[in-house]
């Protein structure tokens, strides 16, 4: 696979190794990620989803290789600045002990404040659209320990929106949601994506990424093995070679994206 092209683009990776100590979970990975995309990112389980991710985020330093921010090198930018630039929704977050819905969604201001500037009205605003946007608004006084799972979830997404960052990145934002609130979180996404904000998520449905991406991210084995559009990309053997699954792929009913189709077991025979 050819080396993507960084320029044009606010977010990439070059020639990644990232490792926990001396552990090495992916290698030589070059990534960009489009502008103005909903990049999603797509593997088995420890393939280096996450790790990926996280990277990006500037959360873990890459041993060999770089991030890139609109052209600098991330490590290179003060943490504020990073972080008026690039938002982040981690896998798991915990909660302060009391918080109200609209204590913790302005502390998606933080990056804004500095020692002469304080609370403020567009502070005030942005925490008040975010919530509008995420459909937390009435939930402003509730203690976030008290709400539900897709609530909760939905108001750690007002948080990083509060962030006014035109990059967004979210790591399995729809973990152990049902999937009434796995399809809220990611029409939430959607539309974020459709105002103009570059979205950047892993997730571990194959059907859900091919539905809501408009760029995948394949790897396998701690490297990247395909990129591109969904209809492009996903194809029956590529899913065997990564997911080693056997499948039929067909137009999804709804959106017209590859929906995967797993090869079903084969019976057997009462008379056998």
């Amino acid at each position: 696979m050819s080396r993507p092209d960084p320029r044009g683009s606010r977010l990439s990776g070059s020639g990644l190794t990232l490792a926990y100590d001396q552990r090495v979970v992916a290698e030589d990975l070059d990534v960009v990620i489009p502008d103005e995309s909903f990049t999603v990112i797509i593997g088995p389980n420890a393939c280096g989803k996450s790790t990926l991710l996280r990277a990006l985020a500037r959360m873990l330093k890459p041993k060999k290789g770089a991030v890139h921010l609109d052209g600098s090198v991330i490590t290179s930018l003060p943490s504020k600045e990073v972080a008026r630039r690039l938002g982040l929704l981690p896998q798991s977050s915990i909660v302060p002990d009391g918080i109200t819905v609209t204590d913790l969604v302005a502390r998606g201001r933080y990056p804004h404040q500095r020692l002469m500037r304080q609370w403020s009205r567009a502070d005030e605003a942005a925490v008040a659209e975010a919530m509008r946007a995420t459909d937390v608004a009435g939930l402003g006084d509730r203690i976030v320990d008290e709400l539900s799972g897709g609530q909760r979830q939905r108001v750690w997404l007002a948080m990083a929106l509060a962030q006014e960052t035109p990059i967004l990145l979210l790591d399995e934002p729809t973990t152990f949601l049902d999937i009434s609130h796995q399809i809220e979180v990611l029409d939430l996404c959607a539309d974020l994506h459709e105002a103009g904000r570059t979205m950047v998520a892993v997730l571990h449905d194959l059907n859900q990424a091919c539905r809501y991406a408009t760029h995948l991210v394949v790897m396998r084995h701690g490297r990247i093995v395909a990129e591109g559009e969904p209809s492009a990309v996903v194809t029956p053997e590529l899913v065997e070679h990564v997911f080693e699954l056997r499948c039929e792929i067909i137009p999804d009913p709804q959106t017209g994206t590859p929906l995967i189709v797993p090869e079903a077991r084969r019976r057997v025979s009462a008379d056998a």
